[in-house]
């Protein structure tokens, strides 16, 4: 990948961050999840990739999987973002930077890289790196689907 974010194989930190509705979360990742950093709520390739998130929400409830979208955005714009376009995938505020700084994703232009993680028993499963919105949460469950993380259905 070569930006300095965590890669496959690598312990996954454990951070806290407030979601959209103000609940504070602490996540270490045990759980099979999927933590996708995007630059700003309400813009064209990150409204496709939450959109593309959103639909594909149930197959990754389904199969076990929770999802996060993570911007630095706060929670209210995060909240407005949902309702604008009627999602319901999660996605927690990170003002400060300090989730994508656990993950050594760049933030160095005012927003976060677009990068995706797949983690699981506290490691990093696979990392993404310049990333595509259009068709990526589809590839990334195929992924997932395909590496054995899941258990067969």
């Amino acid at each position: 990948m070569g930006t300095g974010m965590l890669d496959e194989g690598d312990d996954a930190p454990t951070v806290t961050a407030e979601d959209q509705g103000g609940e504070t979360l602490t996540l270490d990742f045990e759980a099979p999840t999927v933590l996708y950093f995007y630059p700003r709520d309400d813009t064209p390739g990150c409204t496709i990739e939450a959109k593309g998130f959103d639909a594909e929400l149930a197959a990754y409830d389904e199969a076990g999987v929770a999802v996060y979208g993570v911007s630095t955005d706060d929670a209210a714009s995060h909240r407005e973002f949902r309702e604008k376009y009627g999602l319901d995938v999660d996605l927690l505020a990170d003002p400060e930077g300090e989730v994508a700084a656990a993950f050594d994703v760049d933030t160095s232009g005012g927003a976060a890289e677009r990068v995706t993680f797949v983690l699981a028993d506290g490691t990093v499963r696979a990392a993404y790196g310049g990333v595509s919105p259009d068709g990526h949460a589809e590839s990334v469950l195929d992924d997932i689907r395909a590496s054995g993380l899941l258990p067969e259905e």
